[in-house]
């Protein structure tokens, strides 16, 4: 099992910067060999993909909204994820939550783990 902690989300102007954090617990080795990503859950719509990570930093994928503001990365040896957002805006509201053995082998990316959230307010 892997138990994913969620911090440094709050409040954020509009044009701001934000970086999340991911610590895996528990299954360190298997955090280590699945893709990471993470979601969003915005007030009054449904959940959506945000970004995510292969399990060697080889490949990444972001939602059309985040490209070229957000940058994910991660390190295996700390067991660490992060979602670097830039250039914030009021659409980027919303409970982030990390994940861990995500694919979009259905063509709707999905996860078998989740963090409990972090939320992240911007202000216009």
């Amino acid at each position: 099992q892997v138990q994913l902690a969620e911090s440094g989300g709050g409040p954020v102007q509009a044009g701001g910067s934000l970086t999340l954090s991911c610590e895996a617990s528990g299954r360190h080795d298997l955090f280590g060999s699945y893709a990471a990503g993470w979601f969003r859950k915005a007030p009054g719509k449904v959940q959506e993909f945000v970004a995510a990570i292969s399990w060697d930093s080889g490949r990444s994928w972001y939602v059309d909204s985040v490209k070229g503001r957000f940058t994910i990365s991660r390190d295996n040896a700390k067991a660490t994820v992060w979602l670097q957002m830039h250039n914030v805006n009021p659409d980027d509201t919303g409970v982030y939550y990390c994940v861990s053995d995500t694919n979009n082998d259905t063509g709707t990316w999905r996860a078998n783990y989740w963090g409990q959230g972090t939320q992240v307010y911007v202000s216009s």
